[in-house]
């Protein structure tokens, strides 16, 4: 049975926190979850954690185990939901289309699905239903974006970050991470206005930048750089604080903190010359094209009901693949016996002759069974549909 349990929306950052899983865990608690499972993958993001899980185990039982697994406060366990088969299909489903993120549409949440996907199946931790889902919730969100034209009106919290700080003349910056929401801001921020870009990294070394303004420094280096930037914008995977307020020249500064766990010391707040935006105040600046991408999405919903039946129809399928399979089994013993009579008897005797008689042997085995099965379905009342059946098989339309 496909399972999610994910975060209730619009709970408090703090709460966040705690039942958050950072990246280097990720691998962890997969292994915990799949001893009990058939298979795990885990969407873990700055604004959403998502436990997908193929189990027999359900309800407020597998929500107990996995917060005893994961070793969770269970006093949590209200900001919580758990979704099963058909409603946690649709879940997955409108998430990698942008509706359920805090910015409405966003175009990140897809490659992060694909993240997700990517290390569970690393790790071998993805249950053939899981695999088959997630691989059509990715082909949905791409279509999606595709065919709604949201590419054309796209939107994420790292462009947020860059305009909001854009409106308030900042041309000196310093990110503080450099994996995909650290590019994404880097890519928003590089214009005519950019004055300097100081990118914090683990290794320096393999870094190089064309542009003149932008430079790579190390994580001992950042506090000697705090004077030369106006904004620092800090999105590492780190789950201890990064930036503190003991390290903080005394002047102005617009920090976006765009991390869960947060990488801003929280009594920064208390220092009257700096401004300090998380990413639930990034999540909750309006954009101008907010109401247009909801018409759009609401418009080519249709797009992921198509997938949630394709899903559906798998599902049904898969049903009776044992079925398939012990007729494919039956078939390659049948055409094996007379393959070895042949190779046995080819030299004692006129070829086509025994060629045409195994395979007339062949299509007797399966013409008279038919046969058989049809008078015994017409003597209980069912011959109606069993000879519909088997016209459908021996009797191929023109």
């Amino acid at each position: 049975m496909i399972q999610l349990i994910g975060l209730k929306h619009n709970i408090d950052i703090s709460i966040r926190e705690k039942l958050s899983i950072v990246p280097r865990h990720v691998k962890n608690a997969l292994n915990k979850i799949i001893e009990f499972s058939k298979g795990v993958i885990i969407l873990s993001t700055c604004n959403r954690t998502e436990i997908y899980f193929d189990c027999d185990m359900y309800g407020e039982e597998a929500l107990n185990k996995i917060f005893e697994l994961l070793d969770w406060n269970k006093e949590y366990k209200e900001y919580v939901f758990i979704r099963e088969e058909e409603s946690a299909i649709e879940h997955l489903m409108e998430v990698t289309c942008g509706f359920h993120s805090k910015i409405l549409g966003e175009d990140q949440i897809l490659s992060q699905v694909k993240d997700a996907f990517e290390i569970s199946k690393k790790n071998n931790t993805t249950s053939k239903s899981l695999y088959k889902l997630f691989q059509l919730a990715i082909t949905c969100g791409k279509e999606f974006r595709w065919k709604s034209g949201m590419y054309k009106i796209p939107i994420s919290s790292a462009s947020i970050v860059a305009k909001e700080s854009k409106n308030k003349d900042i041309t000196s910056y310093m990110i503080i991470g450099y994996g995909e929401v650290g590019k994404l801001v880097e890519k928003y921020l590089v214009n005519d206005k950019l004055e300097k870009l100081y990118i914090v990294v683990r290794y320096v070394e393999v870094h190089e930048s064309k542009d003149d303004r932008i430079n790579y420094i190390s994580f001992k280096e950042k506090v000697d750089y705090y004077d030369k930037v106006q904004c620092i914008i800090s999105c590492t995977s780190s789950p201890h604080i990064i930036v503190k307020k003991e390290e903080l020249p005394k002047k102005p500064y617009l920090i976006f903190d765009m991390a869960i766990p947060r990488d801003v010391d929280e009594s920064i707040r208390e220092l009257e010359w700096v401004e300090v935006i998380d990413i639930d105040s990034i999540s909750a600046i309006d954009d101008e094209n907010k109401q247009i991408r909801k018409e759009v999405m609401n418009q080519n919903r249709v797009i992921l009901e198509k997938y949630i039946k394709e899903y559906e129809k798998y599902k049904v399928l898969n049903e009776i693949v044992p079925h398939i399979r012990k007729i494919k089994s039956y078939g390659d013993s049948v055409y094996k016996d007379r393959y070895e009579t042949f190779i046995n008897k080819k030299d004692s005797k006129n070829n086509e002759e025994l060629a045409q008689k195994l395979l007339k042997s062949t299509s007797d085995l399966y013409v008279n069974r038919a046969i058989e099965v049809l008078k015994e379905e017409q003597l209980k009342g069912c011959g109606d549909e069993c000879m519909r059946i088997l016209q459908k098989i021996f009797i191929p339309q023109e």
